[in-house]
């Protein structure tokens, strides 16, 4: 193994086995039923009745480390992208789950009768919030986005899967930003103000240079998440004043059909929001302990990375900010979703996770809708990896129950 495939291993992106020397791979493009264009990647093998669906709001999920693994039980396996996969800046859950509809109808089409969503990550709220936008009669599903645009849901064929998998879900795109945005910025304008008290990295509140834990006492930890939501909030506030501009032009667009109105329509109103790595839980190991490293999902010093470029909705538009990165406002939370989720579901929670914590896990899993819940506890971090080094990874145990309850619950003879 080289040194790239090493440090690929070791972090976000785990390999997984060969595929089976069966397997089919077939590529498509699809059409939503709002017109956008998604891409998807099916692989079979002989006999295969039952497809294994992956997906991710924001992620390409082609090489899944699962994918050999389901296809050696003797399942298809079906990934695909959003239209906003790799793109946070305009990414609308509601649109996402049209993606998820044409890529399920597509699998109908072709013949399979058995579809079971997996959702890993973030894929697990998107598919909390698919499986209950289609187990809903057409009048009643989501009419509108959070930023009052038409979703199209109620006239969108959605297939209600047959089974789910939650492979270490968080608790949704804007709940987890609700808890790492940093409560400290005292002017949206500059990234570096600050609010000395609500400083997560000042040593005054209780943090301690790594790699020793910082402690946080719960009177700031109060005070913290407080003022977490205030600021989203107040963000929410800011997107839908944009988008409520924008909705106007349009209709101004629309009524005089100037060209300089049509323009004004098309302008992107776009937020900027500085330092979200700043959850407490990855650097306080103490807080809702499990065997997670120090660190947050983007690395070992969030300390550096929240001051940094990469992070969660750091760009987004007032539409994606309210349908996606808003714990307030999106309707993408899995446990607002989760009791719509009534096909046989299997949850996977992975011990050193660094996204979904031990207390978020419990609270999703007891709001699942599912009458036939399977609930597994398996060695690895957020993104499969290992615990130790030398141990095997969190993505192959996972893999181990997956196969086993899919036997059970799906045989693989069309």
């Amino acid at each position: 193994m080289t040194r790239a495939q090493t440090r690929l291993g070791a972090g976000r992106h785990q390999r997984g086995e060969p595929l089976p020397d069966a397997t089919r791979t077939d590529l498509y493009q699809l059409d939503t039923a709002d017109g956008a264009t998604v891409t998807g990647a099916l692989r079979t093998v002989p006999g295969a009745g039952t497809v294994v669906c992956i997906m991710h709001p924001r992620q390409d999920q082609t090489h899944h480390p699962l994918v050999p693994l389901i296809l050696r039980a003797g399942c298809a396996v079906w990934t695909q992208t959003s239209r906003s996969v790799n793109n946070d800046v305009n990414l609308v859950h509601e649109q996402a789950l049209l993606d998820a509809a044409a890529g399920l109808c597509h699998l109908r089409d072709l013949g399979f009768d058995r579809l079971v969503t997996l959702g890993h990550s973030g894929g697990g709220a998107l598919y909390a919030y698919y499986h209950e936008q289609a187990g809903l009669p057409p009048g009643e599903r989501v009419a509108s986005t959070p930023a009052g645009r038409p979703t199209g849901l109620a006239d969108a064929a959605l297939p209600v899967p047959d089974g789910a998998v939650f492979l270490a879900p968080h608790p949704g795109q804007g709940q987890l930003l609700l808890h790492c945005i940093d409560p400290s910025v005292a002017d949206e304008a500059d990234p570096l103000s600050r609010i000395p008290e609500l400083d997560p990295f000042d040593p005054a509140n209780g943090f301690a240079e790594p790699p020793a834990s910082s402690r946080y006492g719960p009177d700031f930890l109060a005070r913290y998440r407080a003022a977490q939501r205030d600021r989203v909030t107040r963000i929410d506030a800011h997107a839908r004043e944009l988008a409520a501009e924008t909705s106007a032009a349009r209709r101004q667009a629309k009524s005089s059909g100037d060209p300089r109105d049509r323009r004004a329509a098309l302008a992107p109103r776009l937020i900027t929001v500085y330092r979200t790595d700043a959850d407490p839980r990855t650097v306080d190991l103490s807080l809702d302990p499990n065997e997670r490293p120090y660190g947050s999902l983007f690395g070992r010093r969030p300390d550096l990375i929240n001051y940094g470029l990469v992070g969660f909705g750091r760009l987004t538009t007032p539409d994606a900010w309210l349908s996606t990165w808003s714990g307030l406002s999106s309707n993408a939370g899995f446990t607002r979703a989760a009791p719509g989720v009534r096909a046989p579901t299997l949850f996977l929670e992975l011990t050193g996770d660094q996204a979904a914590f031990p207390a978020d896990s419990r609270v999703m899993i007891d709001a699942l809708g599912a009458a036939d819940l399977t609930v597994r506890r398996v060695r690895g971090t957020h993104f499969g990896g290992p615990i130790a080094p030398g141990e095997p990874p969190g993505a192959e145990l996972a893999g181990r129950h997956l196969t086993e309850w899919l036997s059970e619950r799906f045989p693989t003879a069309r």
